[in-house]
């Protein structure tokens, strides 16, 4: 048996025969004691043929092909030259780095392939003493390789579309998750710190937000008068609870405060007002997000949830991969464990939960509704991972699928079938995108049109001309248009010469006048 070992470097493939041997087994402790001597390496390993790439280019496109389990053209040319053919005296082992290029190059090379064994350790001592293997190669070059075609795959893989990034959404939904705890907390301090010295104003003001900006605006009690009812008016959008808060100023049973306890009570409670005002911006965002990121799962589920399920599966590409069994029990993942160690019912929804639909199914009908959204939040997923233009046509379609089948539980009203549903989705996306491909030409129209309309209006004019001679002449449209040409051509020429004709007409008017 005859042992060959593949490797892959960032300058080319390498292809290297080991000594003959009877197993492999045996092998390994030679190749083991002899890593760092290249003189005993080369005893064992040698040489057997090196296919530089030709490029940068080409040498990315063939990381990247067997980075995902392929063989590119030119590994299969190379082996196809370079690697002798199996024989039944004498059969050939190629030894891979890695399994899935093993089982690929044996696909279609018919080469019988191996990772196991001493493989590994051959391909270690390589490694180490491939530039010293390689004639016209030093470590220099070696480093210099390898450090470019790692930026330019590192780059390639990291590179994506900039509006449709699912780490923005991930992010931003976990900061609003958090904005909301901190602002309840605050809310809460802010209420329990400006109830010493106004506690009626809780039951007045229930509104957290409405509360800090009040309390904000009325600083200290006795300084709220008759006259500044109108602004508080404004401030509250409600007449009669403005009211309620003035009258209660005037009897609230409230300590006195000092100056500084209330430049630190308002400075707190204009802390909250600007973290919750940050926080309507946040939530804006997250919606602008996701309608460019997965607008179908945010026209199904809304904003929130959505994010949130992208943001547990970990990217939009993990959530298009799930079942619909496993996006039906995201973030119940716990109360799954520990149904299945106690042989006890599993859950039936997770954060799906949250969803709108789910609450107004009765309690009998909320297992088969979640199942059904899961399977429709599946379907939506990969639509926005793999659609080249998202639109939010198959979300709202799915939606009111959704909608039908609450109808069914509730009413017994049969819902439409699934094929005619996406059957008219289909349609209704092919033309919002002719539509959309027309607008589009529009606007480069009306762009290109300031640029262009010096050539449109003489363009006009050459036709005028054009339809002038065929009318006199009777001539084709042909022959009238070379006429054009011709005399654009003459009259251009006669703009240049125009000043010449002058001078000569006064040199002629001069003279004459001399001669009388």
């Amino acid at each position: 048996m005859a042992l060959y070992v593949l490797y892959e470097h960032a300058a080319g493939y390498g292809l290297f025969s080991v000594k003959e041997f009877e197993e492999i087994g045996m092998l390994l402790p030679q190749v083991e004691a002899s890593i760092l001597d290249l003189s005993r390496f080369n005893a064992i390993v040698k040489l057997v043929g090196f296919h530089p790439f030709k490029t940068a280019v080409a040498a990315l496109n063939n990381v990247n092909a067997i980075s995902e389990g392929l063989v590119p053209d030119d590994l299969s040319g190379f082996l196809d030259t370079t690697l002798p053919k199996s024989s039944k005296k004498k059969q050939v082992t190629l030894g891979v780095s890695d399994a899935k290029l093993g089982a690929a190059i044996a696909e279609a090379l018919e080469v019988q392939c191996s990772h196991i064994g001493a493989v590994p350790e051959i391909l270690r001592g390589i490694r180490f003493h491939f530039a010293g293997m390689v004639k016209g190669f030093t470590d220099q070059s070696a480093a210099v390789a390898q450090l470019g075609l790692g930026h330019s795959y590192s780059r390639c893989k990291v590179k994506f579309n900039v509006h449709r990034s699912d780490n923005m959404i991930i992010q931003s939904i976990a900061l609003l998750d958090q904005l909301d705890k901190d602002v309840n907390t605050f809310s809460m301090r802010i209420r329990e710190w400006y109830s010493y010295h106004f506690p009626e104003l809780v039951k007045i003001v229930p509104d957290n937000y409405m509360f800090a900006k009040v309390a904000h605006f009325i600083k200290d009690r006795k300084s709220l008068t008759d006259d500044r009812l109108e602004e508080l008016e404004e401030l509250m959008m409600d007449s009669e609870k403005a009211k309620a808060v003035l009258d209660a100023g005037k009897m609230s049973m409230g300590m006195d405060i000092s100056v500084v306890d209330l430049i630190n009570i308002e400075m707190f409670a204009k802390r909250v007002i600007k973290l919750s005002d940050y926080r309507q911006q946040l939530a804006n965002y997250l919606h602008s997000k996701m309608n460019s990121v997965a607008p179908n799962l945010q026209a199904l589920i809304g904003d929130q949830v959505g994010a949130r399920l992208i943001s547990k599966a970990g990217s939009l590409t993990n959530l298009a991969k799930f079942p619909a069994s496993t996006v039906q029990i995201l973030g119940a993942e716990k109360a799954l464990f520990r149904a299945l160690k106690t042989k006890s019912n599993t859950p039936k929804y997770g954060l799906l939960f949250n969803s709108s639909f789910i609450g107004r199914a009765n309690a009998k009908n909320k297992g088969r509704i979640s199942r059904f959204l899961a399977n429709k939040c599946t379907i939506a997923s990969r639509i926005d991972c793999f659609a080249e233009t998202p639109s939010t046509v198959f979300g709202e379609a799915l939606k009111g699928q959704v909608e039908e089948r609450l109808k069914f539980y509730e009413q017994g009203e049969t819902p439409r079938k699934n094929l005619d549903v996406m059957k008219e989705a289909i349609q209704l996306a092919s033309k919002q995108a002719e539509t959309g491909g027309k607008k589009k030409k529009r606007k480069a129209e009306e762009t290109n049109g300031n640029g262009e309309a010096a050539v449109n209006g003489s363009a006009k004019k050459k036709k005028k001309k054009a339809a002038a001679l065929d009318d006199t002449n009777g001539g084709d449209a042909e022959e009238s248009m070379m006429q054009v040409n011709t005399s654009a051509v003459l009259d251009d020429s006669m703009n240049v010469t125009n000043g010449e004709k002058k001078k000569k007409k006064k040199n002629k008017n001069r003279q004459s006048a001399v001669e009388a």
